[in-house]
């Protein structure tokens, strides 16, 4: 999905040079007691438009136990990279939003660098921290045991398939076993249609993409981990990783998955927003998401009657249990150098309480990160979401880690390598180089052959 790329999953926000002044963080912490301003970052507009909505709502709250807490919402829409930047300078300079709103996959990186203020002590104390799923709360645990993020959204992702086409081509939608023999009914559809039947983010044109939507799905169930907790080292080389480069130059060789279109710049637009629309690239790599901002009514390529086009299949596994991926999504970080850290925690924690959540869900078409949202509108009239928390269980999942941005590069250079002829052992190699290269020799490790 481009919403998270522009996301991962979307444009971010970030403040303008004009508005950082209004930032109250920086400076030693002050006495709360009197009236207190904080700042709250929204990159993301569907998540502006509704946080504008809420606090009002948190501010009378907050009037209502006797404290006056005013919330300056600052929103700016910049693409990813620009975000990074600015957020980044922002820390760095000691004049960060007092919370801020992003992606799981930063939190390593700005929790290790001191940027963030530990909410572990917090969110031990607030009896709602026991309705977070344990999945969730698992997969925002840092390294160091500590907790430095609010998760507000799940996602899972599977393989969506067009069923209707499938149905008119004769192709079984049951789901697949295997590999194999997802293969080979993706060959069935390329030799009826005469043209490639599966998108799989690849290449280096999809960015992080590559990695976060295509390639660690697949390696996730292959048997082999990509990171080692215990020497908190990457694996560069592995039967599985081996296993997943050889899987993408068995779809390349075969014709099955469109390698000009990954080729070409925004490759997300020709399969996903047109292709797979029309129901001429049926089978499609993509996330929770897709059912509102890509082909959801107000999505980027509607599809009429989605629900009764499109239907999901988990990924095949080495050990014949198939599975979706599942990933916190958007989460509430606060500066550690906030003056007020008790009331910014506190305007966190509200955001994320049943009924401002409940508005948020249906606004950025997430799912729940804690349970007990199914009966509660307008979250509850979205059956597509409801089943992401069921999927939760059975799912699986690879926690961000500090250098992951070095490994999706390597991933995607030698994916391109495979669009482009190279096949799956070589550019299993190439990616151990690169992504050793990359990390640093002391960073990374090998496990099998």
């Amino acid at each position: 999905m481009r919403q998270r790329r522009t996301l991962a999953v979307l444009g971010v926000a970030v403040m303008a040079v004009g508005g950082l002044s209004a930032c109250s963080g920086g400076g030693s912490k002050q006495n709360a007691s009197g009236p207190v301003t904080l700042t709250l970052l929204e990159y993301q507009k569907p998540r502006a438009d509704t946080v504008a909505k809420l606090l009002p709502k948190f501010e009378a709250a907050m009037a209502a136990s006797g404290r006056k807490i005013t919330v300056k919402l600052v929103s700016d829409i910049l693409p990813d990279d620009q975000f990074t930047t600015k957020i980044t300078q922002e820390y760095t300079g000691g004049n960060a939003p007092d919370v801020t709103d992003y992606g799981a996959t930063y939190i390593p990186g700005f929790a290790g660098a001191g940027y963030l203020l530990d909410l572990t002590p917090y969110l031990s104390k607030w009896p709602e921290w026991n309705t977070f799923y344990p999945q969730v709360r698992k997969q925002i645990t840092q390294p160091d045991g500590k907790t430095y993020s609010l998760p507000h959204e799940i996602n899972t992702q599977n393989l969506f398939f067009r069923k209707d086409v499938l149905q008119k081509l004769g192709v079984s939608t049951t789901q697949p076993s295997s590999w194999a023999e997802l293969t080979q009914r993706l060959e069935d559809i390329t030799a009826k249609t005469g043209q490639p039947a599966m998108v799989l983010p690849a290449g280096t044109s999809w960015g992080a993409g590559t990695f976060n939507e295509g390639f660690l799905n697949v390696l996730l169930g292959q048997g082999s981990p990509l990171y080692d907790t215990k020497n908190n080292k990457w694996i560069v080389k592995s039967p599985g990783l081996t296993n997943t480069f050889n899987l993408y130059a068995d779809l390349v060789n075969k014709k099955l998955l469109p390698v000009q279109a990954l080729l070409n710049p925004e490759p997300w637009q020709p399969t996903k927003y047109t292709a797979f629309p029309k129901g001429t690239l049926p089978v499609a790599a993509q996330g929770t998401w897709g059912w509102r901002y890509d082909w959801g009514p107000t999505g980027a390529a509607p599809i009429p009657n989605l629900f009764q086009k499109v239907a999901t299949w988990n990924y095949p596994a080495v050990d014949g249990q198939p599975y979706s991926v599942s990933s916190v999504g958007f989460e509430y970080e606060v500066t550690a150098k906030t003056k007020y850290p008790d009331a910014a925690v506190e305007l966190a924690k509200w955001l994320s309480s049943r009924q401002p959540l409940a508005d948020l869900l249906v606004a950025t078409g997430a799912a729940a990160p804690r349970s007990g949202m199914d009966n509660l509108a307008p979250y509850s009239t979205q059956p597509a979401l409801i089943d992401v928390e069921k999927q939760l269980t059975t799912s699986r999942s690879f926690p961000p880690r500090t250098g992951q941005d070095q490994i999706a590069q390597a991933v995607g250079q030698a994916t391109e390598d495979i669009l482009t002829g190279k096949n799956g052992q070589a550019a299993a190699a190439a990616f151990a180089k690169n992504a050793s290269d990359l990390l640093g020799a002391d960073q990374v490790e090998t496990q099998g052959s």
